[in-house]
């Protein structure tokens, strides 16, 4: 018997919770190790080649995969058409960064970035070789098969930086640990795709007709990719390693918290809206859904986050990260915000209106990085507040495109997110106090996660919240399917 779209929905929310669940766990166990044997300066030296790297990745993929996504029924030809021209694109933007690593060098004054850049971005040719089997499984909700790769790539990618770190390899270890997780991705991807290329009928017509609205994807991706690092750019050039360290190692465990939950969600929502786009009132309920379940998550997780930052950290990496602890602390903020902000912009992408999410996302990149250089002389830490302050603002952008397209007004959207947000900042607030006087940080991390999360719980059992329901049916059935 096929699958109704909400059971398949259901299990893709799953199966995207089980694999971005233990991808963070491997990544948090692996990431504390990491913290203890390198340095502020090793993640610095990283993090100032973030965003070359991330760029190239977005040129490499071109928008199509998103494009192929939003295909209603994509064929051998669009899929054929796109890998062979990712692998051009892939490789031609690898031998442009390959010659341009000295420049690189020179902006940031640290004449050990050109090997290392020339190392690390090979990565980006490995994943131009799997862009369309990830975008195959994507687009047919292959969630479970996602979950194994992603998985065993992180496990074994992870595995192999600690050993490099042990061995004193120092920042190289992290070059080495992305580059293995990339080709990993791509070896599994191939593995689990049925989907192969055809060699004897290579065309690029279909990638012509995907153009207009794939350029504006990979435009948008671009733009996407400097907001999120432009702070590492700017604190690279005008502080110093261990200053962009500092801030990188917050940013990455603040990531890692909201990418759990924003990948959860972002797994099933384009594929899902796009099959509703006839059905305009029930994507509005999917929509509404989807919001209320990202903001059920997100918010107790990130302010959760955020109030046990500087016992997690010195705790678990030693002291020399409590610098980091006080970032964490203000990200959080905007971290919560994130699976959200995805869920507009994947509903904004299913109507086919790419160029609205490009114009949006260049008027928000001007605004970002002109607040970030008028800013950078008053120090770090203002930089980091206005940046949230900006990210948290522009999800009212966001909605007000989506208001435009589908008539889901500001009322209705803040309705399904405050609840949310109030209950975990009243929960974080009286954990906060109730735990203020315990003076170890191990007692208190322990303390506080245990409170946080019973409270939390118990109000929303109280208050007999639909998503809670939903959520404790689908696992309970899940639970006795297994039994039978």
């Amino acid at each position: 018997m096929a699958e109704s779209l909400k059971e398949k929905t259901a299990k893709g929310l799953f199966w995207g919770a089980l694999n971005n669940s233990l991808m963070q766990f491997i990544g948090l166990l692996f990431g504390i190790v990491l913290g203890r044997l390198l340095s502020p300066s090793d993640y610095g030296m990283m993090a100032m080649l973030t965003i070359f790297s991330v760029i190239a990745n977005n040129l490499q993929n071109s928008g199509f995969g998103t494009a192929l996504a939003n295909l209603d029924h994509p064929r051998d030809e669009d899929y054929n058409s796109v890998f062979f021209f990712n692998i051009i694109v892939g490789i031609s933007a690898y031998i442009i960064l390959f010659f341009c690593a000295p420049l690189i060098s020179d902006y940031y004054h640290e004449p050990r970035l050109t090997p290392l850049s020339r190392f690390a971005f090979l990565g980006f040719v490995f994943a131009s070789f799997s862009t369309v089997q990830n975008a195959w499984l994507f687009k047919n909700l292959r969630a479970k098969q996602q979950a194994k790769t992603n998985v065993t790539s992180v496990l074994l990618s992870s595995s192999v930086g600690v050993i490099c770190a042990f061995s004193g390899l120092s920042y190289w270890s992290l070059a080495i640990q992305s580059n293995i997780y990339v080709l990993s991705v791509a070896v599994l991807a191939w593995h689990y795709s049925p989907w192969r290329p055809d060699f004897r009928h290579i065309t690029f017509a279909p990638v012509r007709h995907m153009f207009k609205f794939s350029v504006k994807i990979l435009a948008t991706n671009i733009t996407n990719s400097i907001n999120n690092n432009i702070l590492n750019v700017l604190l690279g050039h005008y502080f110093s390693a261990h200053d962009t360290g500092n801030y990188n190692q917050a940013y990455q465990w603040n990531s890692k918290a909201w990418y759990v939950l924003q990948s959860m969600v972002t797994q099933v929502a384009q594929p899902v809206l796009v099959s509703l786009r006839e059905e305009k009132e029930r994507q509005v309920r999917v929509l509404r859904k989807l919001i209320r379940f990202a903001a059920f998550l997100s918010f107790p997780v990130m302010f959760g986050f955020g109030l046990v930052a500087k016992q997690f950290l010195v705790v678990t990496m030693g002291a020399k990260w409590e610098v980091s602890a006080g970032y964490i602390q203000i990200l959080c903020i905007s971290g919560a915000f994130m699976p959200i902000y995805s869920i507009l912009t994947n509903m904004i992408i299913s109507k086919g209106r790419s160029g609205i999410l490009l114009n949006g996302t260049l008027v928000f990149a001007v605004v970002q990085i002109a607040a970030m250089i008028l800013l950078w002389r008053y120090g770090i830490v203002t930089m980091i507040v206005a940046y949230t302050i900006l990210n948290v603002g522009w999800i009212f952008v966001w909605h007000a495109f989506v208001w435009r397209l589908t008539g889901y007004h500001v009322g209705l959207f803040v309705a399904d997110i405050l609840p949310f947000a109030l209950v975990a900042l009243a929960v974080m607030a009286l954990t906060g106090f109730a735990t203020a006087s315990i003076g170890n940080l191990a007692v208190k991390l322990i303390a506080r996660i245990a409170m946080t999360a019973v409270l939390y719980y118990g109000v929303m059992k109280l208050a007999h919240v639909q998503i809670l329901t939903e959520c404790e049916n689908f696992v309970l059935s899940k639970l006795k399917r297994k039994k039978d």
